[in-house]
């Protein structure tokens, strides 16, 4: 009896745990039929690029001509996080050197690193009187050609408050692509129903004035979709546009892909935990549900799935499995189990991939969660020493 009652709380607990992304990954496909179309007039805004960098001395001359090479001239603000490098001295002496590149130039150092939300929020007061676009890239994206003339007429569509782009990265492991694909897929339906709250920083710009300082913490990470988020409770739309790309290198290694996944993961978190007053606004409408979905994704499907499986380990110490119920219940958990070591370890079987990319998804967050609660914050930026050197060689 004792046995039956713990598979009966296993069932409950993964079923409300994994019910979301079905759910979810559903109604997109359904909204995607409605996806909003890029407009062809030209809004004809200024656009002003804010690059944050901290030690990119291997690649900051690089991205320099990446953005100088667009059709649409620009102005740029670089705000530094008090590299210890020579990023600062590489980027004063590029742009004395091509004094055309941009309409005009200016760049921030900081005295102190206090991670790169702050630094945006330094750079969004200081870009206050500014009009028309602001773009935000990462020195380590390469921004499609003709990407500038694109977000551009986005913005032609008044309703249209922040635009992102879509990653096409190298060096991505086959669960990563599976991961992104799967991810590219339901903020573009989010987009086409209403808007997204998660954004690329690597690529996402918005109207000057649509997002202030105040609306950023700059205790935690994820400013990318702080300000997506910002934009659209602001009474604007914030879509991600998958015509709209950037290519960008992954961390060489698991360890450093896995790192990069839980920092980011904790910044959604995050984000969503703050805005829970949204979560049910007869005011904002259908992205309140968008919210709702996202924060059960992110917050209470992990933690089900985590007492989901504590039950199953229990169960099986303690009861053999001796009627059908128990026996398909464990052939379900070796299937799960399975799934997961082959996508942590980047292989596949036939029919495991999907299963695999989300159980370590989930991981991802339980982490994120763990080391919030332990009051660890991974806010910082994290600096990928491998991706620069393979980028600087290209």
């Amino acid at each position: 009896m004792a046995g039956e009652w713990l598979a009966y709380g296993e069932i409950a607990l993964a079923t409300a745990g994994l019910a979301p992304f079905a759910i979810h990954r559903l109604s997109c496909s359904s909204w995607m039929k409605q996806q909003l179309e890029c407009p062809e007039t030209d809004s004809n805004l200024e656009i002003t690029v804010l690059l944050p960098v901290w030690n990119e001395g291997l690649i900051i001359e690089k991205k320099l001509a990446n953005l100088s090479k667009q059709n649409i001239k620009s102005r740029i603000l670089v705000i530094d996080s008090a590299s210890t490098d020579d990023t600062v001295k590489k980027t004063k002496t590029w742009l004395e050197d091509y004094p055309d590149a941009f309409i005009d130039s200016k760049v921030i150092v900081m005295e102190k690193r206090l991670g790169k939300t702050a630094a945006v929020k330094l750079a969004l007061d200081e870009l206050e009187s500014h009009s028309g676009i602001i773009l935000m890239t990462d020195a380590d994206a390469t921004i499609m050609e003709n990407g500038f003339a694109r977000v551009r007429r986005w913005f032609s569509n008044s309703t249209v408050g922040a635009v992102g782009g879509t990653p096409k990265r190298q060096g991505e492991m086959s669960q990563e692509i599976t991961h992104r694909d799967m991810y590219t897929m339901i903020r573009t339906g989010e987009s086409s129903y209403d808007s997204t709250p998660f954004l690329e920083g690597s690529l996402i710009a918005w109207r000057a004035g649509a997002v202030k300082s105040t609306d950023l913490y700059a205790g935690a990470n994820a400013d990318d979709s702080q300000i997506a988020t910002a934009v659209r409770l602001r009474g604007l739309r914030s879509i991600q546009d998958p015509s709209l790309y950037f290519k960008d290198q992954m961390p060489t290694t698991r360890k450093g892909q896995r790192r990069q996944k839980v920092r980011r993961a904790q910044g959604l978190v995050r984000l969503l935990s703050r805005n829970r007053k949204n979560w049910f606004s007869v005011r904002h409408g259908r992205f309140s549900k968008i919210l709702r979905r996202n924060a059960w994704m992110h917050i209470g499907s992990p933690l089900a799935i985590t007492g989901a499986a504590l039950l199953a380990v229990l169960r099986n110490i303690t009861y053999f499995p001796d009627t059908n119920l128990m026996a398909v219940l464990s052939s379900i958990e070796i299937y799960c189990l399975i799934s997961w070591i082959l996508a942590r370890t980047n292989r596949e079987i036939f029919g495991t991939k999907t299963a695999g990319t989300i159980l370590v998804g989930l991981e991802n967050l339980v982490t994120a969660i763990m080391f919030s609660a332990r009051g660890k914050s991974l806010h910082m930026w994290e600096q990928h020493t491998d991706v620069r050197s393979v980028l600087s060689k290209e």
